[in-house]
């Protein structure tokens, strides 16, 4: 798919990308870079400042889509890896508190406020929060991406994983990105 018009992600979202080809294929990071478009290799080799926006595809969709062509043999489990590694780089942040006291309820219920944050002309909201499960839904978002469904499936897995759910499970039920109305994650664990 083509870059949008012009959907914009906060630099703290896409920090997570280059850190996980760092982490997990450090012999390979130039070959990620160079297979990037110019723009997108140009946010990625400068400082991503964690509170500026970025435009959506050159700095988070098409970089996750090539860690997915490049490592993954075009599987889109490249996108749901480096988002369950997104989640573990958010640990080492401002969120660490926030992992060590909260449920699994409460980290994904305040995700859904946050995610505004993260993509300013987006909107998520919880419409299932019980005890080992939780449902949440993209209600809003104009550039939908099936990579960024993944990526964010991964990051909500990756949260359960550190908070120790037992067997945690997402499954994406819906998305936007295939005409649905909105994006759909089932999240449940024991």
């Amino acid at each position: 798919m083509n870059a949008g018009n012009g959907m914009k992600v906060k630099g703290s979202s896409i920090m997570a990308v280059p850190a996980f080809v760092q982490a997990r294929y450090p012999g390979r990071y130039r070959e990620w870079i160079d297979a990037l478009s110019p723009e997108s290799s140009f946010i990625h080799t400068h400082i991503i400042l964690a509170t500026d926006l970025y435009p959506l595809y050159p700095a988070m969709v098409e970089p996750t889509e090539k860690v997915c062509d490049l490592f993954f043999n075009g599987d889109r489990r490249g996108a749901w890896e480096s988002g369950r590694f997104s989640a573990d780089y958010a640990l080492n942040g401002i969120y660490k508190f926030l992992y060590r006291i909260g449920s699994p309820q409460f980290i994904i219920e305040r995700a859904s406020r946050v995610f505004s944050s993260y993509y300013p002309e987006g909107e998520l909201k919880v419409t299932v929060s019980e005890a080992n499960k939780v449902v949440l839904q993209i209600v809003k978002f104009p550039e939908p991406y099936r990579v960024l469904d993944y990526d964010m499936g991964g990051w909500m897995e990756g949260t359960l994983e550190l908070l120790k759910c037992d067997r945690p499970r997402v499954e994406i039920t819906k998305s936007m990105s295939a005409g649905d109305s909105v994006t759909e994650f089932v999240a449940t664990w024991s």
